[in-house]
């Protein structure tokens, strides 16, 4: 009997320090779970606290701080927009890609107007001459608002004289639009520089040339409505064009012309010259990174050492000009002396030339350029033909292959004279500073796409009446039967003798004057290399 309790008692003993270490686990497992729920818990709560106090309105928002009183103030590019509410559909087919997303992410001014001209100084103005769309000439404009344009002389016909595209350019602050009418023709049939000599040799030979006189025409007109709007600079850009203002304190054309001594009449842009990486693209302003750099802005003896790899077997280091662009100080007496120059009748200008900015230039970044040009120009497709057509070796043979080609064999062309394929050439241009890459314009033009300046400014132009619509189809028919009718009659009704014996030298002008008008120009090539050794 007792044996038998003291083995009760045993077990007994045995089994407390069992239940005594299964109670302790449970109670520390049960104060975890406590620890985990309260921490989860947390957060949420404080999430749902804050969201409640926010929407009854008890939390300030940043944004309306500096409010004075309950006044609502915006940061710049915030306020909101009365075309808001309009529908983006109301599109143009030109400009299905111009805007994508309604919320401003540019915020950089008041509004997608960019109307601060008033107060800017300098005041800049572009003058072009074009037959683009909406879809190449908005962004090209709104690029130049950024970085302080006010002003805009559209020289316009083709497709841009069409009254969609006109209606909206007309509804933009700044923009004055000329059609190219037989009023015009006829009114730059007597203008100074029409009966000088300095241009002449550019008279009478279609394509190329023939725009080299209109746009010579028209910058001289531009130079008058520049100085009637009080403008202190002038600039002639095509649509392809972008000014590339480095160099100056913040990425602005006015800044940098700003810092440009009084004593200086001209400054000079080097172009750059885009360098295509694909075949298929669409938008070149928001699509191309990579440029090829003007001879003016490289060693000399890496332009020289590095030039057979840079043409890859094309006539010259550019595929089009390497002359760069100008701007211009208005001023008594100034006159245009090429599309790519400004001069004085007076004296000869101040010139400077920039060691950083450049003009961006997008030639044939398209493969449709092929056949756009060709297209446009009458010339027969033979070398000696298009001589007279063309001033630059590379645009004679690309309308010579888009003239006489297939399909498959201009791609196979465009590819190989054109697009960079090669990636390690490509690397080693790139690190001999012969290639670049420039973001800016890229990054500037995407974000006002995104932003929906393009898109609002084209909703929020007028209506056009049917009688506003009438005189618009007026236009634009003039504007596109003009270079063919009115300048042929002209030149068939008065013969070269004739024209030459009308053309007056004004007795005041300086010998400067007689210089011939600067044409596009190809960079220089090997055969110059001794040349510029020696001088």
């Amino acid at each position: 009997m007792p044996l038998h309790n003291n083995h009760h008692l045993y077990a007994s003993l045995r089994s407390t320090p069992s239940s005594s270490s299964s109670s302790s686990s449970s109670s520390s497992h049960s104060f975890i779970s406590k620890i985990l729920l309260l921490l989860t818990l947390l957060p949420v709560s404080l999430a749902a606290i804050a969201f409640i106090l926010q929407w009854r309105g008890g939390v300030t928002d940043p944004t309306t701080l500096s409010s004075p009183g309950r006044s609502h103030q915006y940061f710049p590019g915030m306020e909101p927009s009365a075309l808001s509410h309009l529908s983006h559909s109301q599109s143009h087919s030109d400009c299905v890609n111009l805007g994508r997303v309604n919320s401003p992410s540019f915020p950089y001014y008041h509004n997608w107007k960019l109307d601060f001209g008033a107060s800017l100084t300098p005041k800049i103005c572009v003058t072009t001459s074009t037959s683009a769309g909406l879809e190449q000439i908005l962004p090209w404009m709104f690029y130049h608002k950024i970085i302080g344009v006010t002003n805009f002389f559209l020289f316009v016909e083709g497709k841009a004289a069409s009254p969609e595209v006109t209606n909206v350019l007309e509804s933009i602050p700044g923009v004055k639009v000329i059609y190219r009418t037989k009023q015009l023709e006829e009114q730059q049939a007597k203008s100074r520089i029409w009966n000088e000599t300095w241009l002449a040799g550019f008279f009478y030979k279609p394509c190329n040339y023939e725009l080299f006189v209109k746009q010579s025409l028209n910058m001289e007109m531009a130079i008058v409505m520049a100085r009637d709007s009080g403008m202190d600079w002038i600039l002639h850009l095509d649509t392809d064009e972008l000014i590339h203002p480095a160099g100056a304190r913040e990425y602005s054309l006015r800044q940098l012309l700003l810092d440009v001594p009084a004593h200086v009449d001209m400054v000079i842009f080097p172009n750059y010259e885009s360098s295509i990486e694909r075949d298929d693209i669409k938008e070149p302003f928001s699509e191309v990174s990579m440029f090829k750099k003007n001879y003016d802005h490289l060693p000399k003896d890496t332009y020289f050492g590095m030039y057979k790899d840079s043409v890859r077997g094309n006539p010259n280091y550019f595929l089009t000009y390497g002359n760069g662009k100008s701007a211009a100080r208005i001023q008594d007496h100034l006159r245009p002396n090429g599309a790519h120059r400004w001069h004085n009748y007076m004296k000869t200008p101040n010139e400077i030339k920039l060691e950083e900015a450049a003009v961006l230039h997008y030639t044939y970044a398209k493969f449709s350029d092929l056949t756009s040009r060709r297209d446009r120009c009458g010339c027969k497709p033979t070398k000696e033909d298009v001589k007279r057509c063309f001033m630059l070796e590379f645009d004679r043979s690309a309308f010579i292959i888009a003239s006489t080609a297939t399909e498959d064999e201009m791609q196979k062309w465009y590819n190989e004279h054109v697009v960079w394929g090669d990636k390690d050439l490509k690397l080693r241009l790139l690190r001999k500073g012969v290639l670049t890459r420039i973001y800016s314009p890229m990054v500037i033009i995407q974000s006002l796409r995104e932003s929906g300046v393009f898109s609002s400014v084209i909703a929020s132009a007028p209506s056009l009446s049917k009688e506003n619509f009438l005189l618009s189809i007026d236009s634009s028919n003039s504007s596109r039967t003009a270079g063919s009718v009115t300048l042929s009659s002209r030149k068939a009704g008065r013969t070269k003798e004739s024209q030459a014996a009308t053309r007056k030298v004004l007795s005041i002008e300086s010998a400067a004057f007689h210089e011939v008008a600067v044409p596009p120009l190809s960079p220089p090539g090997v055969d110059d290399n001794d040349l510029i050794s020696h001088n």
